[in-house]
């Protein structure tokens, strides 16, 4: 029950103007020996929530995915200690965790598995083993209400759990949310599948080379130049297991800022 000031909401992202255009021109560059994502051995953390069962307050945060339940994340998603937040390279991760050592924690100790989707700031002003849980260098999840209430009881407060990362199991393509202006693009990438997190990314117009993008915040990554009147391709690396794969075409020539554009790739 961390009292945490999280990060702001992107309401650039919310209800009702979010369009998904999805492509059929992208396919997948995979080297011969692709690293897939596998599965992380186990270790010890500790668990907290925040919000009320609708999970409300956990809409935005740090990593920009807007609306979770419009953008597929739902109510399974925790906010991560700056430990394994990493500067919000590891947005969009996934992890199983289950309750552990606690008579807080239900029978057969289930797990349930959630989505990074923001950041549990450091609370300085509290000790780091009473009350300032996500202060570095914990490992921490402060869980959304219902995703906690899937492990233990919630008048706990906090539970000591254990975690691992796992495969994000996603359907449909990797989806492109864009902002920005004539001259910069600025892009929110959801919905990614195998290791989650995004190390690199780079576009392309049809009447341009690569462009290299650079990382803004979370699950953003922007290009200054000037794209207008293209149609956009994009090549993304993942940050775990440095899968490289290529959506060409994902976005049509008349594409627009405040769109989200899907294409029919997805890392495994």
């Amino acid at each position: 029950m961390a009292s945490f000031l999280h990060a702001l909401s992107f309401s650039f992202l919310a209800i009702g103007w979010i369009l998904i255009i999805t492509t059929r021109s992208t396919v997948a560059v995979r080297p011969r020996s692709a690293h897939y994502f596998q599965p992380s051995p186990w270790a010890l953390a500790h668990a907290t929530f925040y919000g009320d069962e609708t999970a409300s307050e956990t809409m935005g945060g740090a990593c920009g995915y807007g609306n979770l339940f419009n953008n597929g994340y739902g109510t399974d998603t925790a906010a991560l200690s700056s430990t394994l937040f990493n500067n919000g390279y590891a947005c969009g991760s996934c992890y199983q965790i289950r309750c552990v050592q606690s008579t807080a924690c239900f029978g057969g100790s289930p797990f349930t598995t959630v989505t990074a989707t923001n950041l549990c700031p450091p609370n300085w002003a509290e000790d780091s083993n009473a009350g300032g849980w996500c202060n570095p260098p914990r490992t921490h999840f402060d869980m959304s209400k219902p995703a906690f209430m899937k492990i233990a009881q919630w008048k706990a407060g906090i539970v000591p759990v254990m975690y691992r990362r796992v495969p994000c199991v996603k359907k449909g393509g990797l989806q492109f949310s864009f902002q920005g202006n004539g001259y910069w693009l600025l892009v929110y990438v959801m919905n990614v599948g195998g290791g989650g997190d995004i190390a690199s990314m780079w576009v392309k117009g049809s009447r341009t080379g690569w462009t290299s993008m650079s990382h803004n915040w979370g699950a953003s990554y922007q290009a200054f130049a000037t794209l207008g009147g293209q149609s956009l391709s994009f090549r993304i690396t993942s940050y775990t297991s440095k899968e490289t794969i290529i959506a060409w075409n994902v976005a049509p020539s008349n594409w627009n800022v405040g769109l989200t554009y899907q294409a029919n790739v997805n890392f495994s």
